[in-house]
């Protein structure tokens, strides 16, 4: 296996971002949760912006959740924040604020799995602990035709075994000095994401292609392998948009143990299948409700989900008068950017302006 040449590679074809120019433990971790499920470029604001804000853990540990999750908005998986969060706050009181570099203590952070506590401690102090996220799946099962799923426990751990062998092989081979288990986890990475790619990979430019195991065989484009796919179950959201003569609504923050928990939206009620609004069984009287209108939003797919949703546009006289159910916030329409809402939220309402817009034009 020729690992200078993967490293050459990397020297040359690398994309240069913040996060590989540090070895700042709590930096690394930062763009490492951001990016899971996130294209960099995507992800490369977030991280600025995250960094800008809480340039410490114990900066980040003492942020209000409200507004942890309002500069989260719109990366989805808004448990990784809240760990994020949590986490932050167990470097804060059971490491003084320092963020580790330890491998258990990485790991027993809030949120962090294998992955990433190996990429936390190899990038900042090259500890021998090999990364394994998709690209490196896929480079792995390719350089040595693996055809075990990927998405099975047994997978999983051929897989890290796998990557933990060509690791201790390039350290225990590769010809120059300062080339530690950071700079190849990294490289290996790279080359998945920008060589070794899903479709059309480019092997004639592989630095590893001599010794691809896949390529020789001509299962390239059968590799990874996984066994199944996620059972995504179709859900109906009914929101109520209100809005009264005085420019006030409603928005609720989700609890329990649901999707989006920690989250704005505006009130509620979900269904069994489509509905239309004379048949929604409200939690409120609505006899003074005055309907002006529904939007259906395009389905909103999530990893086990997929989301029908319909906001019903609602004006009434006057939301401070009448008692409303326990959760409900009564707030100027203006103060809705203050508020951190799902990316579905924040789609309907960037529509509602431009509907709004239009009208006034």
């Amino acid at each position: 296996m020729d690992f200078n040449a993967l490293i050459d590679w990397y020297i040359e074809n690398h994309r240069p971002l913040p996060w590989r120019e540090t070895r700042d433990p709590y930096r690394i971790w930062l763009s490492e949760v951001i990016l899971q499920q996130t294209r960099v470029a995507q992800g490369l604001e977030y991280y600025l912006r995250f960094v800008e804000r809480f340039p410490t853990a114990v900066d980040l540990a003492g942020a209000d959740e409200d507004e942890v999750l309002k500069l989260w908005q719109g990366l989805g998986y808004y448990s990784r924040a809240r760990n994020l969060h949590a986490a932050a706050r167990q470097v804060a009181e059971r490491h003084e604020g320092v963020f580790p570099t330890d491998y258990a203590a990485v790991r027993a952070l809030r949120g962090v799995g294998d992955y990433t506590a190996a990429a936390i401690v190899s990038f900042s102090t090259d500890a021998p602990y090999a990364v394994v996220d998709g690209n490196v799946y896929r480079v792995a099962s390719r350089l040595l035709d693996i055809d075990t799923p990927i998405d099975t426990a047994a997978g999983r751990k051929e897989f890290a075994a796998a990557a933990q062998r060509l690791l201790e092989e390039f350290l225990e081979t590769v010809g120059r000095k300062g080339e530690g288990a950071g700079r190849y986890n990294q490289a290996v990475m790279e080359l998945g994401a920008l060589v070794c790619t899903p479709r059309s990979p480019q092997c004639e430019a592989c630095p590893l292609g001599t010794a691809c195991l896949a390529r020789r065989n001509g299962t390239v484009a059968e590799r990874p392998v996984k066994q199944g796919r996620t059972v995504q179950t179709p859900r109906w959201f009914n929101y109520l948009h209100l809005v009264d003569r005085q420019g006030r609504t409603v928005v609720c923050r989700r609890e329990g143990n649901d999707i989006w928990r920690g989250l704005y939206e505006f009130p509620l009620v979900e269904t069994e299948g489509e509905c239309d609004f004379d048949a929604l069984p409200l939690p409120v009287d609505g006899t003074d409700w005055v309907w002006r209108g529904a939007v259906r939003m395009p389905k909103h797919v999530l990893s086990h989900r997929i989301i029908h949703a319909t906001f019903h546009r609602i004006e009434l006289p006057d939301l401070t008068v009448g008692e409303w159910p326990e959760g409900w916030c009564v707030i100027p329409v203006g103060r809705l950017d203050d508020y951190a809402v799902a990316r579905l939220t924040e789609l309907y309402l960037s529509r509602a302006a431009a509907d709004g817009a239009h009208q006034k034009g």
